[in-house]
């Protein structure tokens, strides 16, 4: 099976997923991760390194990262394994998660992991909490009891955003624009008169448009990775059909001052990376390329726009509060999904990793914030 046939056997699950992709597989391959595909059918359960060659009737299927941990005689078969928005599968369905979940867990011990981290877009409810338009989800209550029940436990680390904001593109245009919060509706228009314009970008923007996203990441106090891995990513969905991404780029006299990545798998367009410049803001550019978004995803044939992201916590003191704002103000509604859960086989490695991990990463964080910042200049 190739890269199509595994992404055409996704596809057909239900909530197919950009990060279940074998463009995704392939990006992380790069950076120390192996694929492994698993598939279950009415039948049977595999997993390979490689897409598998037939898959009949396919009822579930999950892209499974696999790192290997310290890499020396003593712990030479310890290993993470992470499936990143999978499995793939009809949660609702309690003897098929069942049968997936015994899967995942059997595997988990078998590859000597440290732990298996999922992460799939099961919803836990609507709406933000606590609000008039808080609706709960009762199939994604009853998961986290079968999960803590199982000895699953929410994971410390959520490596994607838990909770999203959807924005619905059935509706016509005039439709889309009323759902709107009145001030985006005004910067919109306003922006629209500006003399901004849009263009779809190139692989010979992306040079501009890392550091416009490294000078984004010191302005707004968020790490980012080295040019190399964006150009990855970038570059492999540019060159791919479904799925794919493109750069939307505004100028003004030419001059790009923000952009936007948008990918697409499926119906579904994703909004994952932003970045804007000093000069021009009050011109409002970052509202005018959203709306080019939804307007070309729309015309895809897409039915969602995921704006990838919302607070943790529905406070002012998230640090996502701020985009959450810009998010809300599109027309969306929040999602709130079941988050990472992790399953460890050996409670005593999963203990010390999960103490070591964090202090690691915060130090990571720290050095990569001042890398960037170098990169820059000092700017």
């Amino acid at each position: 099976m190739d890269s199509n046939s595994w992404n055409s056997l996704i596809s057909n699950l239900p909530n197919p997923h950009l990060l279940q992709t074998y463009e995704w597989g392939q990006v992380k391959a790069k950076y120390g991760w192996s694929p492994l595909y698993a598939v279950w059918t009415e039948m049977q359960f595999s997993v390979s390194s490689d897409p598998p060659a037939v898959a009949d009737h396919c009822v579930a299927a999950a892209l499974i990262l696999k790192r290997q941990i310290l890499r020396n005689r003593f712990a030479a078969r310890l290993s993470i394994l992470y499936t990143p928005k999978g499995p793939l599968l009809d949660w609702s369905n309690e003897a098929l998660h069942n049968r997936v979940l015994n899967d995942l867990q059997s595997l988990a011990r078998k590859q000597g992991a440290i732990f298996m981290k999922m992460d799939p877009d099961v919803v836990l409810g609507t709406g933000v909490p606590r609000s008039e338009e808080d609706i709960i989800d009762n199939n994604g209550q009853m998961l986290i009891s079968e999960l803590k029940r199982r000895g699953w436990e929410y994971s410390s680390d959520q490596i994607q955003f838990r909770n999203t904001v959807l924005i619905h593109l059935n509706p016509l245009e005039e439709a889309l624009l009323v759902r709107m919060k009145q001030k985006t509706r005004y910067n919109i228009r306003l922006a629209g008169k500006k003399g901004l314009t849009l263009r779809v970008g190139t692989s010979q923007d992306l040079p501009m448009l890392y550091q416009m996203y490294a000078e984004t990441s010191v302005r707004d106090g968020f790490v980012i990775r080295d040019e190399g891995y964006y150009r990855t990513v970038w570059e492999l969905f540019m060159r791919s059909k479904d799925p794919t991404c493109e750069p939307l780029i505004a100028e003004v006299d030419g001059e790009p001052v923000a952009a936007i990545f948008v990918f697409y798998f499926v119906d579904r367009a994703y909004y994952v990376y932003g970045m804007s410049r000093n000069a021009h803001r009050e011109k409002m550019p970052t509202y005018l390329l959203q709306w080019e978004a939804m307007k070309r995803a729309k015309a895809r044939g897409c039915s969602v726009y995921d704006l990838w992201g919302a607070p943790e916590v529905f406070e002012e003191s998230d640090s996502m509060w701020g985009v959450y704002r810009f998010k809300e103000g599109l027309g969306g509604q929040v999602v709130r999904t079941l988050g990472a859960w992790d399953f460890a086989p050996n409670p005593l490695w999963y203990k010390m990793y999960s103490e070591i991990i964090p202090r690691l990463l915060d130090v990571m964080r720290s050095r990569g914030k001042a890398k960037t910042k170098q990169s820059l200049g000092g700017a």
